[in-house]
């Protein structure tokens, strides 16, 4: 059975017309829904710490800032948008001692609730709206008057209109224009994790990295090991994006098609699957995220050694080169956890 797609039509922001919405956290989820929210005709309020260097951001943005705990205690709807490791400080602080019936707890992503790295009260509904791409993307699509799909959840539902506040807020935020699906705090969170670990971000960074690896060991230049393993790859992920796996395989030339379908498994093979299935079960289990909780705890040593280890890798030095010849990319520097930083300051 197909799942039910949600859109504009499905949601109605009177649900939330004569609520006050407070946003804690103005980082990319936070600020973007609060700016699609506000633009909807929303009332939206601020809640961050006091020495944050968002407020002068949010105000300059024409919302109004309080201190997290003001924020909770005026709204009806709280949106806690601050990174997973940092919730459990700032809730535990400045939101659970005011949550008092009949007010809406909202996440973009189910770690904290999931996990239970806090305890939501039983007499407040608890929802997740999800969008399925970066903060930037989500206002940038808001403006352009489109929207980007997103995910829906309801954890508790005390008020009876638990999900229909929840696709007021996809709607607010544009992507019921786009498509919203519902789904459960248990199946997102393990199924994000899952892409995140396995496919998009460790699977992919570690599969580039050993091919450019093996290149470079077998005396290839390692300009032509980046061209060949990393710089390309963007091409062959937009075309799958944009038309799946078979429509990439319909624009590339039949060497590249034949290397995929017949060389491909032989690399992806049943021992990775197999590994990626042992993943599954340690996400599902709470294993990874009793492990990632404890190593934020003790100060991300270990992390952060990994981290530098990353950065060290001779792909990021020939790619850094590389790249400053190609004028059509962007060159941005991130601040690494910069925006992560701030929340960790709320909580000491």
């Amino acid at each position: 059975m197909a799942a039910k797609i949600y859109t504009n039509k499905d949601a109605n922001l009177t649900s939330l017309k004569k609520k006050t919405l407070a946003v804690i956290g103005f980082g990319s989820q936070g600020h973007a829904h609060a700016l699609n929210l506000k633009d909807s005709g929303l009332k939206v309020i601020i809640g961050l710490y006091k020495k944050s260097k968002s407020r002068e951001v949010a105000q300059k943005l024409g919302f109004e800032v309080m201190d997290t705990a003001d924020a909770v205690k005026a709204a009806d709807v709280i949106f806690v948008a601050t990174p997973d490791t940092v919730i459990p400080a700032v809730y535990n602080k400045d939101i659970a001692p005011h949550l008092t019936k009949g007010k809406t707890l909202l996440f973009s992503h189910g770690f904290a609730v999931h996990f239970k790295t806090i305890e939501c009260p039983a007499d407040v509904d608890v929802i997740l709206v999800a969008p399925k791409g970066p903060g930037h993307t989500v206002r940038s699509q808001f403006v352009d008057g489109k929207g980007v799909p997103g995910l829906i959840a309801v954890h508790q539902d005390v008020s009876g209109r638990a999900k229909k506040i929840a696709l007021a807020w996809a709607r607010g935020i544009g992507c019921t224009r786009a498509g919203v699906f519902e789904t459960n705090f248990r199946e997102e969170t393990n199924t994000d994790l899952f892409g995140e670990q396995v496919v998009l971000c460790g699977g992919a960074s570690a599969l580039v990295k050993a091919g450019f690896e093996v290149l470079v060991e077998a005396g290839y230049q390692p300009e032509m090991a980046y061209f060949e393993c990393l710089h390309e790859l963007k091409l062959i992920v937009d075309l799958m994006n944009e038309s799946g796996i078979a429509g990439m395989r319909f624009s590339i030339s039949e060497t590249a098609e034949y290397g995929d379908v017949a060389i491909g498994p032989k690399i992806i093979d049943a021992s990775v699957k197999k590994r990626m299935a042992k993943q599954l079960k340690e996400i599902e289990s709470g294993k990874f995220a009793k492990e990632w909780t404890k190593e934020y705890e003790t100060g991300c040593k270990n992390f952060n050694a990994l981290r530098k280890q990353g950065e060290q890798h001779q792909i990021e030095k020939v790619g850094a080169k590389l790249r400053s010849t190609m004028s059509w990319i962007k060159q941005t520097k991130m601040k690494k956890g910069a925006s992560q930083a701030s929340y960790v300051s709320s909580s000491k």
